[in-house]
């Protein structure tokens, strides 16, 4: 009987044993089970994020930008880098540290040598205007437009032509019957290279007038000394940018004879400057100014910008700047920009041809 109960006992006993042994291995099985499918969740999770990041194609600055001006200190690319980078800032457009580097010479060649050589960096922009058309077809560069990445365009500016306060012509249809009269009387000079803007400016606007415009004598002064050879009498004619003759006019020092605008500028000392148009002369000349991107810039970073400088263009602080440098609204994303520039390379093509300076 004694031994009966043992042996019951005893197979009980393995039953007992056999059963926790069983429970604890299904706790385990299910923790393990429950903490692998958590792993697999949280890393199905972020692997989404990233492709959701990856498929949205968004691209943000990490590190400082840089926009090269391709002239000197207070020129209009100068002007036109600074004031936008502080917008950026001051707005919060951008958050990013904005720096701006001068690169003169070659009218503008060395600094777009220089970005050329930033292929594909989202973080290397340049300021251009009609000179990245003009100097390449007259053969003093061999990067154009097409060599980089136009973002967007931002700004319209204008051409003056002055002359010193007591000259004897009040308007340009007194200069201009001088110069039908003998072209090479009167000696016009701009900063930028013979077939450059400041050239072609005025040349469009005298063509327009009758003038012989391969007789007219036009002399460049790329080193900052154009204004003081109008002031000391070495030359006749100034041919620049509006925002560069209004200290100059506030003083008494010259009058302006002309702008190439369609209509008059808003803004104090501007709105007094007669148009070509006004005149007589059926002809205008938009000095666009925008922004470029290094080549083969990537299209996640193009989006960002181009969205930047919408930004920038449609703000009130920038509407600001335009009204104190009398430069008006143009902006033009990407693609527009695009085209527009091919189709004012073929017009100033033209021009170039007639004064023999294309290539």
């Amino acid at each position: 009987m004694k031994k009966a109960l043992s042996i019951l006992v005893f197979a009980f006993l393995l039953l007992f044993l056999a059963a926790c042994s069983s429970g604890s291995s299904g706790e385990d099985e299910n923790a393990g089970g429950s903490n692998s499918d958590s792993g697999s969740d949280a890393e199905e999770k972020d692997n989404s994020s990233e492709d959701n990041q990856a498929d949205s194609g968004e691209w943000s600055p990490e590190k400082p930008i840089e926009i090269v001006a391709p002239a000197g200190a207070g020129g209009g690319w100068d002007t036109t880098a600074r004031m936008a980078a502080k917008v950026f800032n001051e707005a919060g457009i951008i958050d990013q540290d904005i720096g701006v580097v001068n690169k003169p010479g070659g009218g503008g060649a060395v600094g777009w040598s220089y970005i050329a050589e930033k292929d594909g960096s989202p973080y290397n922009l340049f300021v251009s205007s009609s000179p990245i058309l003009l100097v390449p077809l007259n053969g003093q560069s061999q990067y154009g437009h097409e060599d980089f990445t136009p973002i967007a365009n931002v700004i319209a500016d204008y051409a003056a032509f002055a002359v010193k306060a007591d000259s004897k012509w009040d308007n340009l249809n007194d200069l201009f019957d001088d110069m039908k009269e003998d072209p090479s009387s009167v000696t016009v000079v701009g900063a930028s290279s013979p077939g450059s803007m400041d050239h072609i400016q005025f040349v469009k606007i005298a063509k327009a007038a009758g003038v012989d415009i391969t007789k007219i004598k036009y002399v460049s002064d790329q080193d900052g000394g154009a204004l003081t050879s109008l002031l000391n009498g070495s030359v006749d004619v100034y041919s620049t940018g509006i925002a560069e003759t209004v200290e100059q006019v506030k003083a008494g020092k010259i009058k302006v004879l002309g702008i190439t605008a369609e209509e008059r500028v808003e803004g104090e000392v501007l709105s007094d400057f007669p148009t070509a148009k006004e005149q007589g002369i059926d002809a205008t000349f938009v000095n666009w100014r925008g922004f470029f991107g290094p080549p083969n810039m990537d299209q996640a970073a193009l989006d960002y910008y181009e969205k930047k400088f919408k930004e920038l263009s449609d703000s009130p602080e920038f509407a600001d700047v335009r009204a104190k440098y009398g430069w008006n609204e143009m902006y033009m994303n990407s693609q527009d920009y695009t085209e527009f520039l091919n189709n004012e390379k073929e017009s100033i093509k033209g021009l170039l041809d007639e004064l023999g300076l294309g290539k």
